[in-house]
């Protein structure tokens, strides 16, 4: 997994003393010695980094604001945390998958104001079937979504595809949202 990223900008003596302590860190620091430079280098989306500082007009991205010192060290850690963890569970929150959206948080799958609420599978085979568009065998599907060896004769795939077609059918009239191919299956 990625380490989040915590800016710290315009703030060089937080740098350096999160800097003694990174190995203890779940979160990847990097120092700006102003907005401007921030804004120049970042490495992510605004959205998906905490930038910390003491520039009451930073406006970009999700900020934490330290103005009041002196701060304990573990409370400074703390705040910074629970702001990453926001930062991930709304990233997590929607995904564009064609013209659909999906929730990952509350997994439920959306387009056009009607919804339906997906299991943990079925939100696998989407993500795996979407994450690079080449077509997925059933062995294939089999080793990575179930975890199954490929010598385990089973119709578990063929039977989860058909119910999440199914579904996906009943609720949206869309029959070609999981397509089939000779090759596998795969999402356009």
């Amino acid at each position: 997994m990625n380490k989040q990223i915590l800016n710290i900008v315009n703030f060089q003596i937080l740098y350096e003393i999160l800097d003694e302590i990174k190995e203890n860190l779940f979160f990847e620091i990097v120092n700006y010695k102003d907005k401007n430079e921030f804004l120049k280098n970042s490495k992510t989306t605004l959205q998906q980094e905490l930038v910390i500082t003491k520039d009451k007009t930073f406006s970009e991205g999700n900020v934490l604001f330290i103005d009041n010192f002196p701060i304990p060290l573990n409370k400074l850690i703390e705040l910074v945390n629970i702001q990453l963890l926001k930062i991930k569970f709304n990233s997590q929150a929607k995904i564009k998958i064609k013209d659909y959206d999906l929730d990952l948080n509350s997994k439920f799958f959306s387009k056009e104001g009607v919804s339906i609420k997906l299991t943990e599978k079925e939100i696998e085979i989407i993500l795996y079937l979407n994450s690079n568009k080449i077509k997925h065998n059933v062995l294939d599907l089999q080793k990575n979504i179930w975890k199954y060896s490929s010598d385990l004769e089973t119709h578990t795939v063929e039977t989860h595809i058909y119910r999440l077609r199914k579904k996906i059918d009943d609720k949206f009239s869309d029959k070609n949202f999981i397509l089939s191919h000779p090759d596998g299956y795969f999402i356009e």
